[in-house]
């Protein structure tokens, strides 16, 4: 059934929206909750105008908490606020908690709906209290157990539940010691923590202990996806799409990619400038500008692929210290540089001179270097200033790069030359 809604949804994606809304009314109520859960929140922003009001209503009232407070955030305050109030009171207290934690943070996106177990139950009395509570309780994979105050003493899964001896008391089948999170821990943070210690779920707790609710692994994939995109889109200097591909007009593709080119574009004056204060020496030894093409393309390259990787390893958090990648790095750089000297110097040397090969040959080097240094550099300077580094990843490193190789190549060239 999941890979019939998927089929479904993928389908509706690439309808206009009153077309959307119209196959959407066709389906049976449980039906159409479940496409509607998986369509991105734009598109369902989308069908909120196109829908009956009974049938927003009904599809408002009938989603979790935390998949409600996704959609409500693109909306605008005034049409926030209202379809809060056509809400039942349990429903619009549960929602408003999670409005009430900051935008990407763990409280933000929790569960706060979970079915509760005591540490001194059976086995049998749990599973019994599950068949009567679990229908409207959240996600029962993962069970927090709590001691009278509301406090995590520890989590059990629903598979070790029913493998369970039924006369086996709780506190035995628990385990104590798992992670747990505070609501105002970045969302990214504690999707990491899920991915990389393979959890179900992870508690979010307040300052005493009590717990708040859990952020469970469908809502980790949804903000490594939604983290994923943004990276991708800012690395290619794009505005990131928050909605399919098919579902975006040409004209809005446009606009997300013509602020970056803009601005890339005026930033490529810098080696315009480079060009026009070395015209004197270009005219000198014209076969200089023969090779402009591959420095700048090699410089380019190796400070993108030293940002992109700096990027990874930071959203990884895999990053120990800033001088110790920016050694690593710069080493790494005059490997590359040396090799691509070595392999361009006797091309160079046997169709032009000894000259222009050893003008080459050292540029490859420096250029190398620098661009690696470059390029790792700036998106851990881009953390400290509290900017996303894929925001100064591949194209702006470019860029920067460029002109800047150029002038290394200039004056190696003056030096060398003896011009």
């Amino acid at each position: 059934m999941e890979a019939a809604i998927h089929d479904i949804v993928s389908s509706l994606r690439r309808l206009e929206p009153p077309q959307r809304a119209e196959a959407l009314l066709n389906f049976p109520p449980w039906e159409a909750l479940a496409i509607f859960e998986q369509l991105e929140a734009p598109l369902q922003e989308e069908l909120l105008h196109w829908l009956p009001p009974e049938k927003v209503d009904q599809l408002l009232m009938d989603l979790d908490p935390d998949d409600r407070v996704r959609l409500l955030d693109t909306l605008t305050i005034p049409v926030a606020e209202a379809l809060l109030a056509s809400l039942s009171a349990r429903e619009r207290w549960l929602t408003q908690q999670l409005l009430s934690y900051p935008q990407e943070s763990a409280g933000h996106i929790m569960t706060p709906e979970y079915l509760a177990l005591s540490p001194a139950l059976t086995a049998a009395e749990a599973l019994a209290r599950i068949r009567s509570q679990g229908h409207h309780a959240g996600p029962l994979q993962v069970l927090p157990v709590l001691d009278d105050a509301g406090r995590l003493l520890g989590l059990l899964t629903l598979s070790q539940l029913v493998l369970a001896d039924p006369e086996q008391k709780i506190s035995g089948l628990m385990v104590a010691n798992v992670p747990r999170t505070t609501p105002e821990t970045d969302q990214e943070e504690v999707a990491r923590l899920i991915q990389a210690a393979d959890l179900l779920a992870l508690p979010v707790v307040d300052g005493s202990g009590r717990l708040l609710g859990l952020v469970t692994v469908d809502d980790a994939l949804d903000v490594i996806h939604y983290e994923r995109e943004e990276d991708f889109a800012r690395a290619a200097a794009t505005q990131p799409l928050r909605r399919p591909y098919f579902s975006i007009s040409v004209f809005e593709l446009t606009r997300s990619r013509l602020v970056w080119l803009t601005l890339l574009a005026l930033a490529g004056t810098l080696t315009v400038q480079v060009l026009t204060v070395f015209e004197g020496l270009l005219e000198q030894v014209v076969t200089l500008s023969l090779f402009i093409p591959l420095l700048i393309g090699v410089g380019g390259n190796s400070g993108a692929q030293a940002a992109t990787t700096v990027t990874r390893a930071i959203a990884t958090d895999d990053v120990a210290g800033v001088a110790a990648v920016i050694l690593r790095e710069t080493r790494v750089g005059l490997l590359l540089g040396g090799a691509l000297g070595l392999l361009t110097y006797l091309p160079i040397l046997l169709i032009f001179n000894g000259l222009m090969a050893a003008v080459v040959s050292l540029t490859l080097v420096v250029i190398c270097t620098l661009a690696t240094l470059v390029g790792s550099g700036m998106p851990l300077l881009a953390r400290r200033l509290d900017i996303d580094p894929a925001v100064v990843s591949a194209p702006v490193v470019t860029t920067v790069v460029d002109a800047s190789g150029l002038v290394v190549y200039f004056l190696i060239a003056k030096a060398v030359m003896d011009i």
